[in-house]
């Protein structure tokens, strides 16, 4: 009787092979990366938004982007945000900016068919801060809504 299963290397072609068809496809998982060192680099929330290309005067307070973040937390090294902004028409691009960080861009996440513009994630916190819920529409427009969130015990360790 002969022996039906795959060789190592077989294996190890097939896999390649595989996973050279779901890159090709756009299905293969991407790291999560920093495409704009300057905007995470940035020490404020001003030149985090000028590096990204976003007039930080043009910025209007819009009931429709909606900030989930709890009043006080306990530890600042993990502090539970959502942002959203699904009522709103047009959205490409949702920012997370927390005032009094040393970094204050914390997170960017784009906005492309068929996603919906509903993102949550946990982000440490130096210090008691304004957070920023930020939603940058195709009409080159910056809505943001705004949550005091206090901290008994900072997070970043700077």
């Amino acid at each position: 009787m002969r022996n039906t299963l795959p060789t190592r290397r077989q294996a190890m072609q097939h896999s390649a092979a595989v996973a050279a068809l779901l890159a090709a496809t756009g299905l293969w998982p991407r790291p999560a990366r920093a495409f704009n060192q300057a905007a995470f680099s940035a020490t404020t929330q001003r030149d985090a938004l000028k590096a990204l290309g976003q007039n930080a005067a043009a910025l209007s307070e819009n009931p429709a982007v909606r900030l989930e973040a709890p009043d006080i937390a306990e530890n600042g090294g993990a502090v539970p945000v959502a942002l959203s902004a699904t009522a709103l028409p047009g959205v490409q691009r949702m920012l997370l900016l927390i005032e009094n960080n040393p970094w204050p861009l914390a997170a960017v996440f784009d906005v492309r068919e068929p996603l919906r513009a509903n993102f949550s994630t946990r982000v440490k916190m130096a210090d008691s801060s304004d957070i920023y819920a930020v939603a940058l529409t195709a009409d080159g427009k910056a809505h943001f809504a705004r949550k005091l969130v206090r901290v008994t015990l900072g997070g970043c360790g700077v």
